[in-house]
């Protein structure tokens, strides 16, 4: 496949001058090639980049190409590592898989392992959450702050009618894979704004074919609405694991405009990680990256400076009520630290 779009038109391509790297993983299917990209400049004195490294996780129907603009604006001061899963992308594309949440988990901590990537900044959209925060999970003291753009990492109690439908047994494959009647759906549904030519074809150029949209297919199929479901169990775990950066700056970037991971999905964001930055945009949908774009690049860099760390992890002043109820209990808690007796030495 990369040989195939190695061939493109210009036109896309252009937007994507990034050098290509590869990593290689295991699996029962045997090795397969995952595509990222890793830009930025280094420390002559020691090797390590000037910023802390910035990691972006891309979600489905996308890819690498989809955080252009922020690789271009952060390499000239981070480590800039953007992944293709597998089956997306530049990767590699096998039919069988293994397709699973779990399995991305895994080789996309492969790959953070393996490049050694600490004091990270995690950007994620779509999938990208529940597959970027589970592999942080295992890897909590590689994070150092958490950026997240229309996505989850924790179970949904609804699914969008035109999403389900492309889980349906033959209908399903037929639609997504044969008429790519998802990822070229997604050009037009996912945003508010509209793309230009050469971005609609950037988006789509590796999902080519029935065989190139294998993983398009079998991520609509791993969306888990019940416990019966494969990933399920993976996912509640990702869940859980949220707990572990209660401490962390997080950046919450939302299209307001997004049918599939509405208000519900920022809601719950921003209940877990109450100190939260939000910026929320009124006209642009799912891909929010795309419709919001100059907007939130110096959000963005701004954020991966660590600059706006203390905001980004500030708790919310609760109501004058609940501060008088709380200095009270403060008063009881300090009161009956004073009259018990210390223990012996």
């Amino acid at each position: 496949m990369s040989s195939e779009l190695a061939r493109v038109e210009p036109a896309w391509r252009a937007l994507y001058p990034f050098a290509s790297h590869w990593h290689t993983v295991s699996s029962p299917g045997g090795a397969h090639r995952i595509h990222y990209v890793d830009e930025g400049p280094t420390d002559a004195t020691n090797g390590e980049p000037i910023g802390g490294p910035v990691l972006m996780v891309h979600g489905n129907p996308t890819w690498s190409f989809y955080w252009r603009a922020f690789i271009a604006d952060l390499r000239g001061s981070h480590r800039v590592v953007a992944i293709d899963h597998l089956g997306c992308g530049l990767s590699d594309k096998p039919q069988e898989g293994p397709y699973r949440l779990a399995d991305h988990i895994a080789r996309l901590e492969s790959l953070v392992v393996a490049l050694d990537l600490r004091n990270v900044t995690l950007l994620m959209h779509d999938w990208g959450g529940a597959i970027g925060m589970g592999m942080a999970a295992r890897q909590p003291d590689r994070i150092a702050r958490i950026g997240v753009f229309n996505t989850g990492a924790f179970p949904s109690p609804r699914i969008p009618f035109r999403i389900a439908v492309c889980r349906v047994p033959g209908l399903g494959p037929l639609a997504v894979r044969g008429l790519n009647g998802f990822a070229g759906a997604a050009i037009h549904m996912a945003t508010a704004k509209g793309l230009a030519p050469d971005v609609r074809a950037g988006l789509l150029a590796p999902y080519d074919s029935w065989a190139n949209r294998v993983a398009v297919q079998r991520f609509v199929e791993d969306i888990p609405m019940r416990a019966a479901h494969p990933s399920w169990a993976t996912l509640l775990e990702v869940e859980q694991g949220l707990l572990k950066f209660a401490d962390r700056p997080v950046l919450i970037g939302w299209g307001d405009k997004d049918w599939c991971f509405n208000h519900t999905f920022r809601q719950d964001w921003e209940r877990r990680f109450p100190g939260a930055l939000v910026h929320r945009f009124a006209e642009a949908g799912h891909y929010v990256i795309e419709d919001a774009r100059e907007e939130l690049l110096p959000i963005v860099r701004a954020f991966a400076s660590g600059s706006q760390d203390q905001i980004a992890t500030r708790k919310p002043e609760p109501p004058k009520k609940q501060r008088r109820m709380a200095v009270a209990a403060d008063d009881e808690t300090s009161a009956a630290t004073r009259n018990t007796p210390e223990a012996d030495p």
